[in-house]
């Protein structure tokens, strides 16, 4: 037995080493590759900073340390990133990279670990990667959150995932109405099919090359609406945000765009196919004449009821409206990819949960999506951070108030007019303020 047991000892110590086995969480899920060349450091104050790159959770990340930090972070949360296998991650936009550093403040952005619309991927890998940054970096005094589009979701999810985690949130053109952004797509190809006489829903494979140009010539979309299509246009204009001005422009705009939103599923998962929790099974409609929407519009129940019911953290899950941090967000007036309805049925849910004193809103004369100007974030953020510290609360536009909203100058109090004259830029499409 003796000799065996030599024997045994002998074979494990010539053996050669066991290769090091790298942490599960340091490589992509399958079906994920990762993109992510160095970022070249910036320049602060005239010192670069010190820029960290990697893997953590499945998602690759930026870190970027300025050479004095004040001890304080902004975590970016990008937006929708489509079907793509490749996981990308980028610097906050908007100037806001050169302003943080320059202001003393570190930035950390997660790819988050999967693409497609998942919002749960962008909550949790944005807070892995804010736990992260204390040991690779330090503890933060506090953390602030930034984001635009699905990342406004992923913010104000967050805010409830992980309350007092924050300090301060500052989405962008974000979808904080959460599920009511598929609804507003439902809405308009049902209600464009109901009033056009043409069903065809669920959308079809040839929806857009054969089933829509018969509802746009239908509705005269292709030129000057007719009596059928100026209600069209006004249902439209009312589930996104009500009569404000530009909204003739934004519907200009967006009305191809948005029958495209009807055929844009990837798969059959909750990510890859968000519409399935779509509803507009008790939705009034208005004008509802000359056609009696109400009572002709195919009525559409979630495919996934449970989906859309649940309180759970989901790949689209529900925003409650109970922030747990100030809020301070901007959205574009005539934006309908993200329209601006959602800061409205944000601003209620909010009210609702007697938190209105966690947020302040801003409307800017834009119609594309996400159309800010670097004075207009930049401004935003220092009134934020300025209201984290202080408590005083900065000033904001009333949201929910339709002759408000209505008003000619509505949207002009926070609108850069240095923007006005950008090149390429919608803001022309409004009168100057």
């Amino acid at each position: 037995m003796r000799r065996v047991f030599g024997l045994a000892l002998i074979l494990v110590l010539l053996a050669p080493p066991a290769m090091a086995s790298s942490p599960p969480g340091d490589q992509p899920l399958p079906g994920y590759t990762i993109n992510n060349p160095p970022l070249p450091p910036a320049q602060v104050g005239g010192e670069p900073s010190r820029v960290l790159q990697g893997v953590h959770e499945h998602a690759a990340y930026i870190i970027e340390v300025p050479p004095r930090w004040n001890g304080r972070l902004a975590m970016w949360a990008h937006g929708y990133r489509g079907a793509s296998t490749v996981l990308t991650v980028d610097p906050p936009g908007f100037g806001l990279r050169q302003k943080l550093l320059d202001q003393g403040f570190a930035w950390a952005a997660s790819s988050y670990y999967a693409n497609t619309y998942d919002v749960k991927a962008g909550v949790l890998g944005t807070h892995d990667l804010a736990k992260h940054f204390h040991k690779l970096v330090g503890k933060p005094t506090d953390t602030f959150i930034v984001g635009a589009s699905m990342g406004g979701h992923v913010i104000g999810r967050s805010l409830e995932q992980f309350p007092g985690f924050y300090k301060g949130a500052l989405p962008l053109c974000g979808v904080l109405g959460d599920h009511e952004l598929f609804d507003f797509i439902l809405d308009y190809n049902v209600v464009a099919q109901a009033i056009s006489g043409i069903r065809a829903w669920p959308a079809p494979q040839d929806y857009l090359s054969a089933v829509v140009p018969r509802i746009q010539a239908e509705l005269g979309l292709t030129g000057t609406p007719n009596e059928r299509g100026a209600q069209f246009v006004s249902i439209v204009t009312n589930r996104s945000g009500g009569p404000r001005p530009g909204s003739a422009q934004a519907f200009a705009f967006w009305k191809d765009f948005l029958f495209g939103l009807a055929v844009t599923a990837s798969g059959e998962g909750l990510a890859q196919s968000p519409g399935q929790i779509a509803t507009n099974a008790t939705t009034r409609y208005e004008p509802n004449a000359p056609v009696d929407v109400n009572r002709s519009v195919e009525r559409v129940l979630p495919q996934n009821l449970k989906a859309r019911l649940t309180p759970k953290l989901t790949e689209v899950p529900r925003i409650a409206g109970r922030p747990t941090a100030p809020v301070l967000s901007l959205h574009g007036l005539g934006d309908m990819f993200v329209p601006f309805s959602m800061e409205q049925i944000y601003s209620r849910d909010v009210d609702r949960n007697d938190r209105g004193h966690l947020l302040a809103q801003r409307a800017i004369r834009t119609i594309n999506h996400c159309e800010f100007s670097p004075t207009e974030v930049g401004t935003a953020w220092d009134d934020l951070v300025t209201w984290a510290d202080t408590g005083r609360r900065p000033a904001g536009d009333v949201v929910d108030d339709p002759a408000v909203v209505a008003a000619p100058d509505y949207g002009c109090r926070f609108s850069d007019p240095a923007a006005y004259t950008a090149p390429n830029t919608t803001r022309r499409l409004f009168p100057a303020c």
